[in-house]
């Protein structure tokens, strides 16, 4: 095993290194603090691997997004989410025997207990549909607290399934209850997206029809958006999982997270700039001040993070999104039109391109929602439903771990040091 050295003051450590399937090698500093008195300082834990895992792994530099080591483009061309699903909760593709097992036991666990119908009302009517999801995850733990055991192997996956097939059905209802329709009831001769759409877009008065293309965009966006490694929302469900809560609270976590704008609200404000922009006319005015660098203005949808080549779920989710706007049609829709304007624009100038300023998976994802006739405010919801078999995949990993430890990061104290209380009368 080769070391890092660490030289301070009058002391030298010496630090093991660990060497990963893919990616840079990591210093081993758990006995840095035993072994030195002192700790890191890591704000956003950027430079810090809170964990092992053989689940997910991304090279920004290449632009690669691996599955269990499988490509994302080829998962999302060839697969469909809930065979990704099982590649997530059990690390291989599914033979045809057992996804022919596995497809029955998620769709049979569909139906939401019917004490639900009055949680749901006990919302107001304006709520939004992720504080609806949010809390209606968590209540599940009281609805079906015979699965909340994580000591129990059988009650473990009972709560993953159930999970993953209720996650539609608990959108679904979010979004009928924030527009004011009835709730549809999920139909278990539909496949789980199709399924999904149907209790967003029927109505009990006439038959809904759902078209496969959109069927197979929205399968596609479940699947890009399945898991992405040790982000914000999965660092706080493994978190929240090390202090032994069940598992129903640690994805409801989660889901509070994932809320936040800087996570899981991309999309929807990539598409709250296209409505800003307008028309196609004022494109060139927010071209010119997005490469001002005095103006505030920032073009959302446009680059990513951590993909610093390109975003390899971009190009899949282009191409549903041309097969959508195809279908639907943007005639008579002027954000979709600046949309397409500012991609081509996006692809064609200098600016863009030695910037590396490509439209990313939010950008499409965004303009596809909306196409099929969502609100944004439904956008982080189903960002949710479709994170939630891989936050379930990641929780399951840490309670199997047998060196996972409760979270307890440390702190750079900059307070006061010991002081004497004052009486009020002295103060």
């Amino acid at each position: 095993m080769t070391h890092a050295t660490l030289k301070f003051g009058d002391k030298e450590i010496e630090l093991p290194m660990m060497s990963p399937t893919a990616g840079p090698d990591v210093i081993d500093i758990q006995k840095l603090y035993a072994q030195g008195g002192v700790f890191t300082f890591d704000p956003g834990f950027t430079s810090t691997a809170s964990c092992e895992s053989n689940i997910t792994f991304i090279d920004g530099d290449k632009g690669e997004l691996l599955y269990r080591g499988y490509p994302i483009d080829q998962l999302a061309e060839k697969s469909h989410f809930l065979e990704v699903c099982y590649l997530l909760l059990y690390g291989e593709l599914p033979t045809s025997e057992q996804l022919s097992d596995f497809v029955p036991r998620v769709t049979r666990h569909t139906m939401l207990h019917e004490q639900m119908a009055y949680f749901y009302r006990g919302f107001r009517r304006d709520a939004p549909p992720m504080a609806v999801v949010c809390g209606v995850m968590g209540a599940l733990s009281s609805f079906y607290h015979d699965s909340t055991d994580i000591t129990d192997p059988e009650q473990r996956e009972i709560a993953s399934i159930r999970m993953i097939a209720k996650i539609p059905t608990i959108t679904a209802w979010a979004y009928k209850y924030s527009v004011g329709q009835p709730f549809v009831y999920p139909k278990n001769e539909l496949d789980y997206t199709s399924n999904f759409l149907n209790m967003c877009f029927s109505v009990p008065a006439e038959d809904y029809v759902v078209d496969p293309i959109l069927s197979r965009a929205m399968d596609r966006i479940f699947t890009l958006h399945a898991d992405h490694e040790q982000n914000a929302s999965t660092s706080t469900v493994r978190l929240a999982g090390s202090s032994g809560a069940n598992p129903f609270a640690c994805i409801a976590a989660g889901v509070a997270c994932l809320w936040g704008p800087a996570h899981g609200g991309a999309n929807e404000a990539a598409l709250n700039m296209l409505r800003e922009i307008g028309t196609v006319d004022r494109i060139p005015e927010y071209i010119a001040r997005a490469k001002d660098k005095n103006d505030p203005f920032r073009l959302m949808g446009f680059g990513h993070r951590v993909y610093k080549n390109f975003d390899p779920r971009a190009k899949v989710m282009k191409e549903s999104a041309d097969e959508v706007l195809g279908l639907l049609g943007i005639e008579n829709n002027p954000t979709l039109q600046v949309a397409l304007e500012l991609e081509r624009i996006a692809l064609n100038d200098p600016y863009f391109i030695e910037r590396k300023l490509y439209p990313n998976v939010d950008f499409y994802s965004g303009i596809i929602l909306d196409a099929m006739g969502f609100p944004s405010s439904m956008f982080t919801p189903i960002f949710a439903l479709a994170r939630t078999v891989g936050w379930i995949a990641q929780w399951k990993e840490m309670i199997s771990d047998p060196t996972q430890k409760i979270g307890r990061p440390r702190q750079l104290y900059t307070g006061a040091t010991n002081r004497d209380y004052v009486d009020v009368e002295n103060r």
